[in-house]
């Protein structure tokens, strides 16, 4: 029954081949961005759950 479904879409077999070439740009994309990214950014990021819980803002968005 999938078998008849898939054969009445037209270029059917170039999807798997789109779904590739947006994996794999992505992927790629993700690895410069992984080589390229400002270290302090990373430092900063990773900081963030401990800075969280040691400095709450106020209502007006400052820290206390």
């Amino acid at each position: 029954m999938y078998k008849n479904i898939l054969q009445s879409i037209d270029n059917v077999a170039i999807w798997p081949l789109i779904s590739f070439v947006i994996f794999f740009v992505f992927f790629l994309l993700l690895i410069w961005w992984a080589f390229t990214v400002n270290k302090q950014f990373i430092q900063h990021m990773s900081n963030m759950p401990i800075d969280d819980a040691t400095s709450k803002p106020n209502h007006s968005g400052h820290e206390k």
